[in-house]
């Protein structure tokens, strides 16, 4: 944070980062991860949700998971799996 008195700027200026991490792994052929801070939640009357995709939701927990992912879950699953929006934070768990 630059505060306004010691940087004569008109107002306080805060400053922000964005790290980005990259690994070298092969792309299946359904297309690469991406993450974008989305979150899957499991809504459904069961205790947990597996798509037999390598993906198991808890009732009511949120799951990072990739843009592709949540795509199909979205589409699949509309009244069982709630998709929140990008937040563009992602912490390294979830799926994939």
């Amino acid at each position: 944070m630059l505060d306004q008195h010691n940087y004569q700027l008109q107002e306080h200026l805060l400053l922000e980062s964005l790290d980005s991490v990259s690994f070298k792994v092969d792309i299946p052929d359904d297309g690469a991860c991406v993450f974008t801070g989305k979150m899957a939640v499991y809504t459904g009357p069961d205790q947990h949700f597996d798509d037999q995709a390598g993906h198991i939701l808890s009732l009511g927990l949120p799951l990072a998971v990739c843009d592709k992912t949540a795509a199909k879950l979205a589409k699949a699953h509309p009244q069982a799996i709630m998709i929140t929006d990008s937040t563009w934070h992602y912490d390294g768990g979830g799926c994939c």
